[in-house]
């Protein structure tokens, strides 16, 4: 089978388009004979509803009368007419009283009078079913198809007074010459079809692929240029269609390379350009944390007894000593070590941002399902989380709630927020991790630089999703060993 996938194309594609044609041809052809056999049953059906309609309304005064001699005329009637006047004369024709019991029959020796209905077999046992479940005057015309005939049953009613049912029989033979003529027609329209388009897609297939097959020749010697703007597909085959897109996918290859160490070069530019401006401003910042650390020494020793003061300087001082070693993370090679993150440190996390969410009025809702010391550096991780809350605190409409979720699974720290709002431009997510990189006036875009530094190197993962107004960030750390 795969031999004949790996032809020629100016021998596969008339192959394949003359057999898409021929089954197309036999399909509409099928279609339209099936189309053709359901409108002669159902102009069978109405020839012999309007006849049963016509009969019962002589039919009900001979019942009524008990007059079967007169009944059995007017049924018998119809049976006279030639071939000619009725294409859809009945096979027999039956009036039924209320007891699905035989008043009086065309066929009277196949079927005699009285006889009950349920006894001429399982195709007018069923017939019978269906007019039994309909026993009103008004009652509509029952159709029903067997397997080798088709009743149609009428009442025979006057005036709000049902005395029975007249049952039109039919065979299913006798429309099948009509239906041979039809079906003989549209086989020769299938032909003429088929003789007409076969030589047209033959003709047509060689035109389109020859300069195809010139194509596939001469694609293979630009390689290493920038190739055309043809869409990249999978071809699993070895023909000239194949050897196309694999000189597409080798000038592809090489301009993605070519593009992604351009973007590398970019990025360290960038990067180096972010690494001074930290250097700087840890110089800068260090110097007076390192005097306002000493003042809470002070205080600590002056105000010990003060229990609320104790707690509130615990705070500054853990605040203070995350700023310095936040500003130590900032360096690209900085590698902090300290604590164990504990429970307390996510509360700790949220007192520090509920005065920026109230300012905000934007809610917080932390989930934390920490019970103890996670071997990860709380500095850092408490930075990770300061800086993506804020951002989503400051992204958050009014009287929204951002949330946040922290737990441990399958050896991993994860920390999922989630925050309302306008959706992250889909150029800036490209570069979103990138220095400077912010669609805010006020913003620096330093914030989701040094959350992706630590990150990194705590050897985790990070990843934003922004749609459908909600925006979503994941991380995830490796536990390792003990950092106390």
């Amino acid at each position: 089978m795969k031999f004949l996938f790996n032809l020629s194309f100016r021998y596969k594609i008339p192959l394949w388009g003359s057999l898409l044609i021929v089954t197309a041809t036999l399909a509409v052809s099928a279609a339209l004979m099936a189309q053709a056999y359901d409108d002669l049953r159902i102009d069978l059906e109405s020839s012999s509803a309007s006849l049963g309609r016509t009969l019962s309304k002589t039919l009900f005064s001979a019942m009524i009368q008990q007059e079967v001699w007169q009944a059995f005329a007017i049924i018998r009637a119809p049976l006279h007419e030639k071939p000619g006047d009725n294409p859809f004369q009945p096979e027999m024709i039956l009036a039924l009283d209320q007891q699905q019991r035989v008043f009086v029959s065309s066929h009277p020796k196949a079927v005699p009078m009285l006889t009950d209905l349920h006894q001429l077999g399982d195709e007018f046992a069923s017939l019978a079913q269906r007019i039994a479940a309909s026993p009103d005057p008004d009652a509509p015309i029952v159709t029903y198809s067997g397997a080798q005939r088709i009743y149609v049953g009428v009442p025979v009613a006057e005036e709000g007074a049902r005395l029975g049912t007249l049952v039109v029989i039919n065979s299913k033979d006798v429309f099948l010459p009509r239906f041979r003529a039809i079906a003989w027609r549209s086989a020769l329209i299938g032909l003429l079809v088929l003789a007409v388009l076969l030589p047209i897609n033959w003709y047509w297939g060689q035109r389109t692929v020859v300069p195809l097959v010139h194509l596939a020749r001469g694609i293979g010697a630009v390689a290493h240029r920038v190739p055309p703007e043809l869409p990249l597909e999978t071809y699993a085959y070895r023909d000239e269609l194949g050897q196309l897109f694999e000189a597409y996918g080798l000038m592809v290859k090489a301009l993605q390379e070519r593009v992604l160490l351009e973007q590398e070069v970019i990025r360290s530019e960038r990067l180096a350009m972010a690494g001074k401006l930290s250097a700087g401003v840890a110089h800068e910042i260090n110097n007076p944390l390192g005097g306002m650390l000493v003042a809470l020494a002070n205080f600590k020793r002056r105000y010990g007894d003060d229990e609320r003061a104790q707690k509130t300087v615990a705070i500054l001082e853990r605040g203070l000593t995350q700023i310095r070693e936040t500003v130590s993370a900032m360096l690209v090679d900085a590698k902090v070590k300290g604590r164990n993150l504990a429970p307390h440190d996510l509360e700790d996390v949220r007192l520090l941002l509920t005065g920026e969410a109230l300012h905000e009025t934007v809610a917080i809702d932390i989930e934390c399902s920490l019970t103890e010391p996670v071997a990860l550096p709380a500095t850092q991780v408490r930075q990770i989380l300061m800086n993506l809350l804020l951002n989503a605190i400051h992204a958050s409409p009014s009287s929204t709630k951002v949330s946040c979720r922290v737990y441990c699974a399958d050896g991993q720290l994860r920390i999922e927020t989630s925050n309302a709002g306008k959706a992250i431009n889909a150029d800036l997510m490209d570069h979103l991790f990138e220095p400077f990189a912010s669609d805010k006036d006020e913003g620096h875009g330093l914030g989701l630089w040094v959350t992706y530094q630590i990150v990194t190197q705590l050897g985790g993962q990070i990843a934003a999703a922004s749609q459908d107004g909600l925006t979503q960030f994941r991380v995830t750390l490796p536990i390792g060993e003990s950092h106390a």
